[in-house]
């Protein structure tokens, strides 16, 4: 992972080291859906300036917010499963 402003490096340097970086995961932060939206779109407006098509974000507490900004992988592990059990 790494800071947004690093991100157009991390790739570039992937590439060059012969890595076919096809998107960026995100998770936005828990409990506020319009700050997880705003989120979403700035890693959407990322990927989009990076030329990448895959754009893994979301998942089931915030996953309409992810696809309304147009998450193309989402995570929806507690919605098929349940939660997860305490420690």
């Amino acid at each position: 992972g790494c800071a947004p402003e690093e991100a157009a490096d991390l790739v570039a340097g992937l590439g060059d080291s012969g890595l076919d970086v096809r998107g960026l995961m995100g998770v936005a932060a828990a409990g506020d859906p319009d700050r997880a939206r705003a989120q979403f779109g700035r890693l959407a407006a990322l990927a989009s300036a990076l030329d990448l098509p895959e754009l893994s974000m979301g998942m089931s507490a915030d996953l309409e917010a992810a696809v309304a900004e147009g998450a193309t992988i989402v995570r929806v592990g507690t919605a098929l499963f349940g939660p997860r059990p305490p420690r």
